[in-house]
């Protein structure tokens, strides 16, 4: 399995047993050293990183292949264009919500791949969220990129000479170029100081913000999901959207969303 979660206990002097992962590195550059008692994200192997490098250098390309075959085939000046821009965003920062939200609530860490992939780290963030500062750049951002590689190469076939596939292959350019950034994007609002161009976005609300992401680090976490602008976020928690998602989630399975929040508590702390 090219993505998986490893920890394993580690005695430190003094202490008791904690969890670690298998190869556990510090950033003190970017962010003060964590309580040895907090559990932290896996590493990536030397095939993970080759995947992920791969992955985000293939998205990249298929990403700007799209943007050009736009750019020299429809015409930009139509007033459908910023719709199709807009909604692709607000799609994606909808998607962001959505997966957060069902890693959040649903499933065990011991849950065949997603546990390991998918469900744990998104716990592991809530307990110790300083972790996630000292994951490079392939670290990051290879998962979402293989994801949005394989919509792209789906973005790319579409007939733009259609009245159906221009709109498409520009909702698909926003959808997914942003999309791709979520992790990224993610990180950025968890920076005291994220570069003066993402400052200067964040403040203008074009993307997620630190104060607007720290509402979601509240317990229970339960709220604010989205993390790609979070535009998404105020709408969907005034009108309840997730509680009521739950609510039909188990009015039809008879599964009672956040149940596994004590054993993951035991495992991994928090």
């Amino acid at each position: 399995m090219w993505l998986r979660i490893s920890f394993r206990r580690i005695i430190w002097p003094g202490g008791n047993g904690v969890l670690a992962s298998d190869a556990g590195r510090a950033d003190t550059t970017t962010v003060n050293q964590a309580s040895p008692s907090l559990p932290v994200h896996y590493e990536l192997t030397r095939g993970q990183i080759a995947f992920s490098s791969c992955a985000i250098a293939v998205a990249a390309g298929l990403l700007g292949w799209l943007g050009w075959r736009i750019a020299t085939r429809v015409d930009l000046w139509q007033w459908w264009v910023p719709i199709a821009l807009a909604t692709g965003c607000v799609a994606a920062d909808l998607g962001s919500g959505l997966v957060h939200w069902a890693a959040d609530t649903w499933g065990r860490d011991d849950c065949p791949i997603i546990g390991p992939r998918l469900l744990v780290p998104f716990r592991v963030h809530h307990i110790n969220p300083a972790d996630f500062l000292r994951r490079r750049f392939v670290d990051t951002n290879g998962e979402v990129a293989a994801l949005a590689a394989a919509v792209l190469s789906i973005m790319i076939a579409l007939p733009l000479g259609t009245w159906w596939g221009a709109p498409a292959a520009i909702f698909g350019f926003a959808f997914c170029g942003l999309g791709s950034m979520t992790n990224q994007i993610h990180q950025w609002s968890h920076m005291p100081s994220p570069p003066a161009f993402i400052r200067a976005l964040q403040s203008c609300g074009l993307l997620l913000g630190r104060d607007e992401h720290a509402a979601h680090h509240a317990r229970p976490y339960d709220h604010h999901y989205c993390i790609t602008t979070g535009w998404c976020n105020r709408p969907l928690d005034a009108i309840g959207f997730f509680r009521r998602l739950e609510s039909a989630i188990t009015s039809l399975t008879g599964v009672v969303p956040r149940h596994d929040d004590h054993r993951y508590g035991m495992r991994y702390g928090g």
